[in-house]
């Protein structure tokens, strides 16, 4: 699933495909019909709408995404070869067509839309600013003009480590304009996870500022920078450095440049550098779990091309809504629908610098009543914190101009998401939760409002064109809803990763290496229900095995998740001589941590609630309790830490980018 905001395949050191099918225990019977007063405007109003759509797909899928990039995208020249597949699995879509993604994202809406709010910010201090798609278009504009001033240009590719500040979007589109390479590097990574990414890239500038708020305290960007920059990065030419928190840093001559004075008295038009479709877009770091991570590179025309269409299916996103996706920059969430995918739409999307919790658990919730958000787009672990605090925080809110909600970054179980529609969306809202990864580009499955029924905790079905399914070690398709399997995508898609930067055999080991290479690996397993909706089970090396069953850690952790004293679980595996597996639970509880006298009372509770709600095996053997869970900044929990911790083996991954370092030894039952 998304990893938080970034979402990873990330398979790499990953269970080959499973020995036999994964036992799917947690039933879930609930279902929620769009509401026909959603239904009666949206976009595609019905299910007969939208199998219209995935037959006209499933006929033709080339003539299908050429259509829809003819009609989602302006062309300086259009392509000739909608699709190629002659060099699979490196395959190319749109091939002889010229345009440019910054274009396509400001200069076509200035006609009709240029005083139009593009960019609605909120900083985490309070400061708040509107932005027109015509003062983006300047911004832009002269940015690159900064970055042509400094060498910058075709295929350079340029780092960009930023706060979630409205600059980081104009970093991104003054690249785009010149045909420059962005990789953006989340704000949260250490100067190590920086430095490798840089030199990875080769990138011959690096964009960032003197600091960014977050949780009250200022994020030190441009020391980290310094220190990375120290110890390599021998490529980097020049660091723009944006004034933000005017935190006293320290500035090499030469090589960093104030924002501000890098582009002063430079013109406010930049003629847009028209690239072929196959173009590189940005390069975006998945965290492998072996090392070095990996770059995932990203082409221009079929990226966009598919985020557009997503705002229109997912999102039925329209002129009126401001659209509010609460991930970071830095992961692909931020980039697909934070930046290029509202802004290519025309729409008004609102960024938000800061933690949810600051002042108070109801950040979110002042933010959505006082900016009108209309559509709401966060992480699962994001509803699961904030639970903890009850719903008093959200009930102080007017939040009536909600008319959608949406999930991203992993499964939401369906306590959370019983919680989210109630307590949120008052029980009116639709609510899309979607599955797709950095290497997809864009959502593959997901409801589609106005037409799916929905079911809490499953993403539902594939959009038009999407040809998923769930296979067995061998490759054939299982349709047993009681089993499970690995997901995989059987046909090429036009927003789907071209290559890893630099490294072909680790592109086609990772993503293409099995079934003879004829479809998509995705890492991810899942299964079916009788209606065909699709229900994501984790990662494929979350999938247990205790005395001879395969469990998905999903459906163990929705069902601790669903008792009343428990805001948030995590399960991993630790190993064990007689079962092969046990299971070892980390417990957020409503409330106080017990103690060490209650904590065992309440063990006990939990392993007979799991019995009664999906069966004795999968009770877990130890539960650890904690007052949050290891996550980084942009909610992703570190599972792999997780795994350590049980196992009692020495931490030696880096934790620099968890929101709180101290959970640590806490989780480790030190504290």
């Amino acid at each position: 699933m998304a990893g938080p905001g970034g979402m990873t395949g990330d398979m790499e050191g990953r269970q080959a495909a499973p020995d036999e099918n994964i036992d799917s225990i947690l039933t879930e019977d609930r279902r929620f019909q769009p509401p026909a007063s959603f239904s009666s405007g949206a976009r595609v109003r019905s299910l007969a709408e939208y199998q219209a759509l995935r037959d006209a797909a499933d006929r033709d899928p080339v003539a299908f995404w050429a259509g829809l990039a003819r009609a989602e995208l302006h062309w300086h020249k259009p392509f000739t070869t909608a699709f190629d597949d002659s060099r699979a699995p490196y395959y190319t879509w749109f091939g002889g067509g010229l345009l440019n993604v910054s274009y396509n994202c400001l200069d076509r809406h200035l006609a009709g839309n240029a005083e139009k709010t593009a960019i609605l910010f909120e900083g985490e201090p309070g400061d708040v600013r509107h932005i027109s798609y015509a003062e983006l278009h300047r911004q832009v504009c002269r940015f690159a003009n900064a970055l042509k001033a400094r060498g910058i240009g075709l295929g350079d590719r340029v780092v960009i480590y930023m706060p979630m500040v409205p600059e980081a979007v104009v970093a991104m589109l003054a690249c785009a304009r010149i045909g420059a390479i962005h990789s953006v590097v989340f704000g949260g990574f250490s100067s190590g996870s920086l430095r490798n990414r840089i030199e990875d890239a080769s990138a011959r500038a690096v964009v960032t500022a003197d600091g960014g708020h977050r949780g009250g305290k200022v994020i030190e960007l441009k020391a980290a920078c310094d220190s990375a920059l120290s110890e390599g990065c021998k490529s980097v030419e020049t660091v723009f450095v944006l004034r933000r928190t005017g935190s006293p840093i320290s500035m090499q001559p030469g090589r960093d440049l104030w924002w501000d004075e890098a582009e002063a008295n430079l013109a406010d038009q930049c003629e847009p550098v028209w690239v072929d479709s196959e173009h590189p877009l940005f390069l975006l770091y998945t965290s492998g779990s072996t090392g070095k991570p990996k770059g995932i590179q990203h082409s221009s025309a079929g990226y966009l091309a598919v985020v557009a269409a997503t705002m229109k299916w997912v999102f039925d996103i329209r002129d009126s809504d401001i659209f509010w996706c609460t991930a970071d920059i830095g992961w692909v969430t931020g980039h697909s629908y934070i930046a290029y995918g509202p802004l290519a739409s025309g729409a008004t999307v609102l960024i938000y610098e800061g933690a949810p919790t600051v002042p108070d658990a109801g950040r979110f919730w002042s933010n959505c009543a006082r900016h009108r958000v209309t559509i709401f787009y966060t992480a699962p672990t994001a509803i699961r914190s904030l639970m903890k605090f009850g719903e008093s925080f959200a009930a102080r809110h007017d939040l009536s101009s909600l008319r959608l909600l949406g999930t991203v970054g992993e499964p939401i179980n369906p306590e959370a998401w019983m919680w989210f529609h109630r307590v949120i969306g008052h029980e009116r809202c639709p609510i899309v939760d979607t599955w797709w990864q950095t290497e997809t580009g864009a959502i593959m499955i997901a409801p589609v409002p106005g037409a799916i029924t929905t079911k809490p905790g499953s993403c539902t079905l594939p959009l038009p064109g999407i040809d998923a399914d769930i296979v067995d070690a061998e490759g054939n398709s299982i349709t047993d809803p009681g089993h499970g399997g690995e997901l995989v995508i059987r046909r090429p898609w036009p927003s789907m990763l071209r290559a890893v930067w630099g490294n072909d055999k680790r592109y086609r080991d990772t993503y293409w290496g099995k079934f003879g290479g004829h479809c998509y690996i995705a890492g991810d397993t899942a299964h079916r229900d009788r209606d065909g909706y699709f229900w994501i089970l984790g990662r494929s090396d979350d999938v247990l095995k205790v005395s001879g069953h395969r469990l998905g850690t999903m459906e163990i952790e929705s069902a601790l998740a669903a008792h009343p004293r428990v805001a948030e679980a995590a399960v991993v595996g630790k190993p064990d001589e007689t079962k092969g597996e046990t299971i070892f639970a980390f417990v957020v509880p409503r409330g106080a941590r017990p103690t060490p006298e209650a904590a065992g009372e309440l063990s006990s509770e939990l392993r007979a609630w799991v019995a009664q709600q999906i069966g004795p095996i999968a009770k877990p053997e130890q539960i650890r309790y904690a007052d949050s869970l290891p996550k980084t900044r942009s909610g992703k929990i570190m599972r792999r830490l997780l795994r350590d911790i049980a196992r009692g083996v020495p931490i030696t991954q880096d934790t620099s980018t968890l929101e709180n370092e101290e959970i640590v030894k806490q989780l480790q039952g030190e504290s």
